[in-house]
């Protein structure tokens, strides 16, 4: 987050733009209230997903037609009142205090091509808060991790002054014949079906240029036959460290390359198989070799590739639309249990992590067209056992990429960070024939990094104090969130969280073991 905002030269050319354009229709974002009320369309049978596993602003497009297309000017603001708070949001960093993003922008599609403009602008205040010891040997004390020059970059705090920045956002070009797609941009893609965490990556981190090429959903026909829908996606991008990490500039880029696949078998109503991989590897030459060996296992165990940090999961999504029910998990590993037979049967779970969830439709007045979800999602993201008795580790950290899955100073996957474990459960009502109403009440607890208080136990050869079972950190937020349509395309956002933050300091006799943190949302989006 480390460009400065020039909002004298991109806000009037985005008004101008907006003004100028002739007429247009409006376009759903990712995970935006009008997404949300599609994929709830979906859940009960009233549309079908444009994507099975890939999801971006682009590929999760529920309007496919032609033409120019103006998104919604959205202003989105919330204040955290003690501490950081907020997930899956992009380029912005929901730091204590206030924080603010702006977007919007326009899409024009003709039948091969899409050039889509849609940039982020964001401001954090940024306040002081108690934080933990640095775990690098420098000047900024911000970077979190496990032993003295040893974690990831992902800040507690970025610096110590209020933070402004512009990133491209959703912005990219694309050329798209039949299925066949390649494009360039920073889109960030949401890889799985977690609605709450993903763990290869999310949209939770700044996006970064990035290429893909790849397939859309499409039908998969052999010799005549409908065998199902297919979609494949490879992808190539350019990620960069935070400026409160070291002062290396050798080390200041990182590559990811990933391989999403899925297939919908015909003969499976409402399955959906998929495979996501990813390496983190070096900004260099040698490093487009990740890119074929995503498509390759090494058998032999792995460690060869120890230059580069390899992340997979697998899962399946069961979409039953006759029930307005919905079941998904997803595994992932990022090591290999081991190149012999014993070991993948002693540990056939190592490094294993997991997001599994259900959603049920409700229909409280039909009369009133009232109706809505529950959402229950679990996630796991701490090591095994067994990996815990090698070294210090965590599931988003790596001893080579010295940064993490990270991309300026955020992770690229689950919301919560690594080494911890999220329990989710919420219940949203659509009101109105279209849903632009919507309230949601939800109650989220979970553990930041229980990785961290473990690995205490490794390797010290002294006895760990028990009350060290009572030091992992726990959060636990209490929610409602409502989205109205105010005046003709005039929509508020508003929500309230209460938040108990147990253990902060990993230490339950610490003065502010019991910490309280509220948040308050608010935001206004005007469709074109």
């Amino acid at each position: 987050m480390t460009d400065r905002l020039y909002t004298a030269y991109i806000v009037p050319a985005l008004a101008a733009l907006i003004l100028f354009s002739g007429p247009v229709y409006s376009q759903t974002a990712v995970h935006s209230e009008e997404d949300l009320y599609a994929d709830f369309q979906v859940l009960v049978g009233e549309r079908e997903r444009p994507y099975l596993n890939y999801k971006t602003l682009s590929d999760s497009s529920w309007d496919s037609s032609p033409g120019l297309k103006i998104f919604p000017l959205e202003l989105y603001s919330s204040y955290n009142v003690t501490a950081p708070y907020g997930a899956n949001d992009g380029a912005l960093w929901q730091g204590k205090g206030l924080n603010m993003s702006f977007t919007g922008g326009v899409r024009h599609k003709s039948e091969l091509f899409e050039l889509t403009f849609k940039p982020q602008i964001v401001f954090s205040q940024n306040s002081s808060f108690r934080l933990m010891d640095s775990a690098y040997s420098s000047e900024y004390g911000y970077i979190w991790g496990y032993s003295e020059n040893a974690g990831a970059d992902a800040p507690q705090r970025f610096g110590n002054e209020p933070l402004y920045a512009f990133n491209w956002g959703d912005t990219e070009a694309r050329f798209t014949w039949k299925s066949f797609t390649i494009g360039v941009g920073t889109q960030s893609p949401w890889m799985g079906p977690g609605r709450v965490n993903a763990i290869i990556h999310s949209n939770n981190a700044p996006p970064y240029p990035a290429v893909d090429m790849g397939l859309r959903r499409s039908r998969l026909t052999i010799l005549g036959w409908y065998a199902g829908d297919v979609e494949a996606r490879l992808r190539c991008g350019y990620l960069s460290e935070s400026d409160y990490f070291d002062e290396d500039s050798s080390n200041d880029h990182n590559m990811i390359s990933s391989l999403s696949l899925a297939y919908a078998p015909s003969f499976l109503n409402g399955l959906t198989l998929f495979l996501n991989r990813a390496y983190l590897a070096r900004w260099k030459a040698d490093s487009l070799n990740t890119i074929p060996k995503l498509m390759l296992v090494n058998w032999s165990g792995g460690g060869g590739q120890d230059e580069w940090d390899q992340r997979v999961s697998l899962g399946f999504d069961l979409l039953l639309p006759e029930a307005g029910a919905e079941f998904y998990a997803e595994a992932g590993l990022n090591d290999y249990p081991g190149n012999t037979l014993t070991k993948n049967i002693q540990n056939p779970f190592h490094s294993l992590v997991y997001t599994c969830g259900v959603r049920k439709s409700v229909t409280i007045d039909a009369e009133k067209k009232l109706r809505g979800e529950v959402i229950f999602e679990w996630s796991n993201l701490e090591l095994s056992p067994d990996f815990q008795f090698q070294w210090p580790a965590t599931f988003y950290m790596h001893h080579e990429i010295t940064q993490g899955h990270t991309n300026e100073g955020q992770w690229l996957g689950a919301g919560i960070g690594t080494g911890g474990n999220s329990q989710y459960l919420g219940f949203r009502v659509y009101s109105g024939a279209q849903g632009v109403d919507s309230r949601e009440i939800y109650i989220h607890r979970y553990n930041p990094d229980n990785d961290f208080k473990n690995r205490e136990t490794i390797k010290t050869g002294e006895d760990v104090d028990a009350a060290g079972k009572n030091n992992y950190r726990t959060i636990l937020a209490v929610g409602v969130r409502s989205s109205s349509r105010l005046i003709g395309r005039l929509d508020l956002l508003l929500g309230l969280a209460g938040i108990l933050d147990y253990c902060r300091y990993y230490d339950h006799t610490d003065p502010d073991a019991i910490s309280w943190n509220m948040q308050v949302q608010a935001g206004i989006k005007y469709h074109l």
